[in-house]
């Protein structure tokens, strides 16, 4: 394998820039560049030079032998002065001693290919280093830690143990006992959809947390839907007039719900006859709302309210039904408490925003607590949500017609969509895809 050399600092002017190397060829290139191999993970204070002997800096060096280090591989780190015109010429010394240039996330991805971390820890030092928010932050480092991962691997253990019984089963028909009616097999089966719906709704948080939470504005022409995204936004970021078909396109705007990061996304009305510049104003908001994670659906509190909306949305988007104007009706602000979850406020006075905020938090499953909370990402609910389908199926083909033989393959399927999230079952594309994210130096 290749020996690779990369800044591992951004690029800029800094008091200390890093350039990483890793590979077979480290300790040779090490003796080249600083005159010897430093004590394995013990600052030495070094003067680094090209092959021809020329000093380029003086700093510090670290070498962590193979394969006690993060890749796996001999690694060693030379920590100068972080200026841009150094850290190309630390690289370029590298180059020239036999290294080659690190491809995006190529450290990560070696320490995944030797078994330092797992794919979802990989993601995660992504996730820590793109954290928007402290909880993010907090969040990436719990998954990091392994916290995600061992839940995954829990579950694909609970999978395991349930085909090793419904395998021995099928083996042995001849025996007198029914193994696939027994209730320990069926109990087993319930505890693991339990865990299926309770892992699934941790990761959909986890994706909140990382990627933020996507709200789409949607309703008819004047029902304040712009005055509301001003009143949440805290600023007048659009226009609001009485002429209906005002909003013409769509406007985004990011908020922080204690914690929780919020893309707005105000859109224009939903109405038949519009104007040609207003009907594709319509067409972008219906395009918006197929990425939405929830979807506001404005009311005016003084029309008869529409019991159900007749856009399409994803599944699993929450939808949060929203009566404006209630400072013309005189109803009173907060939730509404027939059990429709809907919300009464006025934009124009801000009366029962507390509530929407208190609706948003809950829709998007939020505590603003990092203890319990990991970061995870689209792909690993889309794993999560084929494995539970798969299990589902299998679950469902037992209870109706006692298939074993349909139960067992349903669940190594399930055990196979799992292995996804972890990286226990992969392909080179998905790899090139996942580290093709990172930066050069991790």
């Amino acid at each position: 394998m290749d020996t690779i050399v990369a800044a591992a600092t951004p690029p800029g002017v800094g008091g200390v820039g890093v350039v990483r190397l890793s590979g077979p060829q480290v300790e040779e290139i090490a003796r080249q560049m600083i005159g010897g191999l430093p004590e394995p993970r013990f600052a030495t204070s070094a003067t680094f030079r090209n092959a021809s002997g020329e000093d380029l800096d003086s700093g510090l060096a670290l070498y962590f032998p193979g394969p006690a280090s993060f890749t796996g591989e001999s690694v060693l780190e030379l920590q100068g002065h972080g200026g841009p015109v150094v850290m190309s010429m630390l690289v370029d010394a590298a180059l020239e001693l036999g290294a080659r240039m690190a491809e995006p996330g190529e450290f990560t991805k070696r320490a995944f290919l030797n078994d330092k971390l797992d794919l979802a820890q990989a993601e995660a030092i992504a996730d820590l280093i793109g954290s928007g928010t402290a909880q993010a932050a907090r969040a990436a480092l719990h998954s990091l830690s392994g916290a995600f991962s061992s839940s995954v691997e829990a579950l694909a253990e609970q999978l395991v143990r349930l085909r090793m019984y419904v395998e021995a089963a099928i083996d042995f028909p001849e025996d007198e006992i029914d193994f696939l009616g027994d209730e320990q097999l069926h109990s087993g089966l319930n505890d693991c959809a339990k865990t299926f719906d309770n892992l699934e709704r941790n990761a959909k948080l986890g994706r909140v947390l990382r990627d933020g939470y996507r709200v789409v504005i949607v309703g008819k022409p004047n029902a304040g839907k712009s005055s509301l995204l001003n009143r949440l936004s805290g600023e007048e970021a659009a226009i609001v007039t009485e002429v209906a078909g005002t909003t013409r396109d769509i406007l985004r705007e990011q908020i922080n719900i204690d914690g929780l990061a919020v893309e707005l996304i105000d859109t224009a009305g939903l109405r038949d006859d519009p104007d040609r510049i207003e009907e594709e104003g319509i067409r972008r908001a219906r395009e918006a709302l197929k990425s939405a994670d929830a979807v506001l659906w404005i009311q005016d509190a003084n029309e008869t309210p529409q019991q159900q909306i007749d856009e399409e949305i994803p599944e699993g988007a929450e939808i949060i039904i929203v009566r404006n104007k209630i400072d013309m009706t005189g109803e009173q602000a907060g939730i509404a408490d027939d059990g429709s979850g809907t919300v009464r406020l006025s934009a124009k006075t801000g009366d029962g925003i507390n509530a929407l905020h208190e609706c948003l938090r809950a829709a998007a499953g939020y505590r603003n607590q990092g203890e319990g909370a990991f970061t995870s990402r689209k792909r690993h609910i889309d794993a999560l949500r084929r494995a539970a389908k798969h299990f589902m199926t299998g679950k469902a083909a037992l209870e109706d017609t006692k298939a074993g033989e349909l139960l067992a393959e349903e669940l190594r399927l399930a055990q196979e969509a799992l292995g996804e999230i972890t990286g226990a079952v992969s392909s080179d594309d998905l790899l090139g895809r996942i580290f093709s994210e990172f930066c050069i130096g991790k």
